[in-house]
């Protein structure tokens, strides 16, 4: 089995590692205005209350590194992620992570943030891996690296690790070390495939024990379309972390999921003496 690599992000004041003798790293994902009428109808008029007011309540919740997704459809999408990028970086202090596969907003963002970020994402397909990892290079950032390529989407574990270690090999000749690249294995719905969580869980295993990389997955799209979708995502996030992922993207809002999140690492001797998990119970029984 390989050694366990550490992925470390940075903003100006502040270090998240990520490895897996470490707590989980949750990165937010509610930063993104695809499906939040709300957050894309203030995005088009150019205001940015709910960014700034998302980044905080996410971030309160234990959120460690912020995704940041600017995707508004007809609107030139590279001052507007430069703006989020620069707002979140005064109202927070944690690591972002750059969420676009628009390539000149990507370089903007990259040379506006002040630290290392995270890029969300480069895949197997030839155009991607050309465009976007001497980027990484150049801005010396890590990547997540999603299981597909110009095939599409694979069906088996072993035909999405292939991928993995297509894009491990590619990054590794621009001079990128594999700490810099985490594996996104692709959570797909069970609502259309029973199999899809079984397949990224499987994944997950295979790169792990071959690379020791760091693994991802936006774990809210396992449960798309079915119902009790908490239940299904807190089970699916603990089972995902004993399998190997080190940082899910998700909602730390969610509070079964959040849970799910603290009781596996205490499970799997991340949490010294149980004292995050105490310090959230105290926190939640002050609420109530």
């Amino acid at each position: 089995m390989a050694e366990n690599l550490t992925t470390t992000i940075t903003s100006e004041s502040k270090t998240v590692e990520i490895h897996r003798s470490n707590p989980t790293v949750i990165i937010g994902e509610r930063i993104n205005p695809t499906g939040r009428e709300n957050l894309l109808a203030e995005l088009k008029e150019g205001k940015f209350d709910i960014v700034r007011s998302d980044a905080q309540k996410q971030v309160e919740a234990g959120a460690a590194i912020l995704d940041v997704n600017a995707g508004v459809p007809g609107a030139d999408e590279e001052p507007i992620l430069k703006e989020m990028v620069e707002i979140l970086m005064e109202v927070t202090d944690v690591p972002l992570c750059i969420d676009t596969a628009d390539n000149p907003a990507l370089e903007t963002a990259l040379s506006t943030y002040k630290g290392k970020a995270l890029i969300n994402s480069v895949n197997g397909e030839e155009a991607r891996l050309e465009s976007v990892l001497p980027l990484v290079k150049e801005y010396e950032a890590s990547v997540i690296g999603l299981c597909m390529d110009d095939d599409g989407i694979p069906q088996t574990p072993q035909d999405r690790f292939q991928v993995a270690a297509k894009i491990i090999e590619r990054a590794d000749k621009l001079g990128i070390p594999p700490q810099n690249i985490v594996i996104d294995p692709l959570a797909l719905t069970m609502g259309s495939d029973h199999n899809a969580g079984r397949i990224a869980i499987e994944t997950i295993e295979l790169v792990v024990e071959e690379f020791g990389v760091n693994v991802t997955m936006g774990c809210s799209n396992i449960s798309f379309g079915m119902p009790d979708r908490e239940h299904i995502d807190s089970t699916f996030i603990a089972m995902a972390i004993l399998a190997g992922m080190t940082c899910p993207i998700t909602n730390p809002l969610h509070e079964e999921v959040n849970l799910a999140v603290q009781a596996a690492d205490l499970v799997m001797g991340r949490d010294e003496y149980g004292m995050n998990w105490i310090k959230s119970y105290r926190a939640r029984q002050k609420e109530e």
